[in-house]
């Protein structure tokens, strides 16, 4: 029997050393997490908000003066004060702003529309309120995509990989009951996102942005800040810009400003480039942008500094300081050199494993080449990710899809670029990729991933499936569309179009994994007859940036300076001729060369009513959050348990006596 003197000593042992538990707990739960596996969490908001079978019905109710001041300030990037109604669920006192870059800029300067991307933070002014477990949610504009259907194909490209990337759906966005607009809705990279993923909070992620323009924290959270991105917060006239003349726009830049009608040629809509539609160097030459050769402009647009393009440099923590600048989490130097140090060794191609989630790396490596973003690595814009730090281990997360399958426009209308970019060399804006692409075991892994996209994706029916329900789902929406950058008929034609790349696409990938297709930049330089032609595909019609293109739009770009205006945009008709002319050739040809990439739409399409209406929009109730609490829990199990320990011998102790 333990007697009465000891009684003291043990409950104090006891009391620490479940103190000293928990506090482990707490201080090493990335570690516990990566010993257990790093497994997720399912989190609620995942069949609430984004179950694809069925579209969200957002309604966002805020004070009309309000609203209008959002609008007339949104480069600002202000947050407001307004409630959320979620196909039914309102969630009151939520924070609503408009987010974007170089969109915002644009489409801030543009007296003709005022459809900005937003962005809701249901805790801004509720400390912890989330909706079914959702920190923020993104509204996606869809701007400068023609189809409203790219970044809603990579994401699902993503989840058919199983990649650690934010789900998504369609939502139908009204203001105080009127319609406003679709968008896509995409779940945000912060807390809930790296809970569902990785089941813990606690690693360091950042979102690095080579043009300056910093990650999701604002100046009142540390942060950039908007006026990071060009001095006094405006964005400069097009003539500060290198290789640009004073006064006018270069010979060779994409001459479509208002009133004026570009020069046809002959290769226009063929799978080759011309020099109207190609931007000039410095030294007058014409650059490859889609063969890695990009030069380096600088200046504001420098993709070159801060270690955005994750390219090793030294051990020096101030060679990286546009990383550290978008911490969307908060960190210091401690987080700072394990970043550096597993750079390191991704450059040095040295304990890999060690330092890389290699395999959802090499997922998204694989998605990321199929659909051909130069707007990111893939380019020399080297942002548009997020980069996530646990334990030592780095990990790359998607963001920003709207520019894919050609969209930056600074190609020209080559639909050969987009078709057969090559799958071995296809980042140019970085050399993070290369240890792993110069690995045997790595490059095989990755190629599988490839061709799952391919068999099993595109050949397989999937990507079919999901084109078909999509045009029921937005059709009649975009249709009545009263904020959207494209007419209901471009729609029609860019999405048409989208699915007919996507396929050929499929079809180079499978040639240059076969050996059939040159799968390097200097192999397609070589034996460029080699490549699947793609002289049907017209890049334009699918929507581009056009070097700041209002939505896609060409306009007159005088600058971004107070008075500053935009002009009506004015289509060619030989535009429009070499539109139709790719349409009738898409008709024709029914089935590729290889016989198994089909060109027809699937059975039970119809292309020129694409889109014949919305699907039911469902409503869910209010449940109340559940969460992984076993960690905790453990900690106040063992806490109770030197409680009730002590508890049981005092009360013994009193019979003792």
């Amino acid at each position: 029997m333990i007697t009465n003197k000891y009684i003291s000593r043990i409950v104090v042992i006891l009391m620490t050393v479940a103190t000293v538990i928990c506090l482990c707990a707490m201080a090493f739960s990335d570690q516990l997490a990566s010993a257990t596996g790093g497994v997720g969490v399912v989190m609620q908001y995942e069949s609430k908000l984004f179950d694809t079978d069925k579209i969200l019905e957002v309604n966002i109710e805020i004070d009309e003066d309000d609203w209008q001041e959002l609008l007339d300030n949104a480069i600002s990037e202000m947050y407001y004060r307004c409630d959320v109604v979620i196909n039914g669920t309102k969630v009151s006192n939520v924070g609503i702003r408009p987010k974007g870059n170089t969109s915002l800029t644009a489409i801030a300067t543009d007296p003709n529309t005022d459809r900005y991307s937003l962005k809701i933070e249901f805790d801004q002014y509720v400390e912890g309120q989330t909706c079914f477990g959702l920190d923020k949610l993104i509204l996606n504009n869809n701007y400068a995509d023609a189809t409203n259907m790219k970044e809603a194909i990579v994401y699902d490209m993503y989840r058919f990989l199983d990649v650690d990337a934010s789900l998504y759906n369609y939502a139908k966005v009204s203001v105080n009951g009127e319609y406003w607009g679709v968008y896509l809705a995409l779940e945000a990279v912060e807390d809930s996102f790296l809970m569902r993923n990785y089941g813990t909070g606690n690693g360091a992620l950042y979102k690095p942005e080579s043009m300056g323009m910093g990650g999701d924290r604002k100046e009142e959270d540390g942060g950039p800040g908007r006026g990071a991105m060009f001095p006094g917060g405006q964005m400069p006239a097009m003539s500060g810009m290198p290789g640009v003349p004073s006064g006018e726009m270069a010979e060779g830049m994409p001459n479509k400003v208002a009133g004026e009608t570009p020069e046809e040629t002959e290769n226009e809509g063929s799978n080759t480039g011309t020099a109207e539609h190609q931007m000039p160097d410095t030294d007058g030459n014409m650059p490859d942008f889609f063969s890695n050769n990009m030069p380096d402009m600088g200046g504001a647009f420098s993709s070159r500094s801060g270690g955005a393009d994750l390219n090793y440099s030294n051990d020096d923590l101030d060679s990286y300081t546009t990383i550290w600048e978008g911490a969307v989490t908060k960190t210091g130097d401690k987080e700072h050199k394990k970043v550096v140090k597993a750079l390191k060794h991704v450059s040095e191609g040295t304990e890999l494993k060690s330092y890389l989630d290699i395999d959802n790396i090499l997922k998204y490596m694989a998605v990321h080449t199929f659909v051909v973003n130069q707007d990111s690595l893939t380019g020399n814009m080297a942002h548009n990710y997020y980069l996530y730090e646990s334990n030592g281990c780095l990990n790359i997360l998607p963001w920003d899809y709207n520019l894919a399958f050609g969209g930056m426009g600074m190609g020209g209308n080559n639909g050969s670029d987009v078709v057969n970019h090559p799958i071995d060399t296809p980042f140019s804006g970085t050399k993070f990729f290369d240890s792993l692409l110069e690995n045997e075991t790595y490059l095989a892994q990755y190629h599988s991933y490839l061709q799952q996209l391919v068999e099993e994706y595109v050949s397989g029916g999937i990507f079919d499936e999901m084109y078909q329900r999509i045009g029921e789902q937005i059709g009649s929406l975009v249709e009545t569309d009263p904020t959207a950058f494209y007419s209901y008929e471009e729609y029609q034609t860019g999405a048409a179009m989208l699915y007919d790349t996507v396929v050929l696409r499929a079809e180079s990938i499978q040639g240059q994994l076969e050996g059939t297709v040159p799968a390097t930049t200097e192999g397609q330089r070589e034996n460029s007859s080699a490549l699947v032609d793609a002289s049907s595909i017209n890049v334009e019609v699918m929507g581009t940036m056009n070097m700041g293109g209002m939505g896609g739009k060409p306009f007159e770009f005088t600058g971004f300076g107070e008075g500053s205006e935009t002009q009506d945009n004015q289509v060619s008709e030989s535009e429009s001729e070499s539109v139709s002319e790719s349409e009738s050739g898409k008709e024709s040809e029914t089935e590729s060369s290889s016989g198994k990439f089909r060109r027809e739409f699937p059975e039970g399409f119809d292309p020129s009513g694409f889109g014949p209406g919305a699907s039911d929009l469902g409503s869910t109730s209010n449940t109340a959050q559940t969460a992984n609490l076993i960690m905790y829990a453990v900690c106040l199990l063992t806490i109770l348990g030197g409680i009730l320990f002590a508890a049981f011998y005092r009360r013994r102790s009193k019979y003792v006596k």
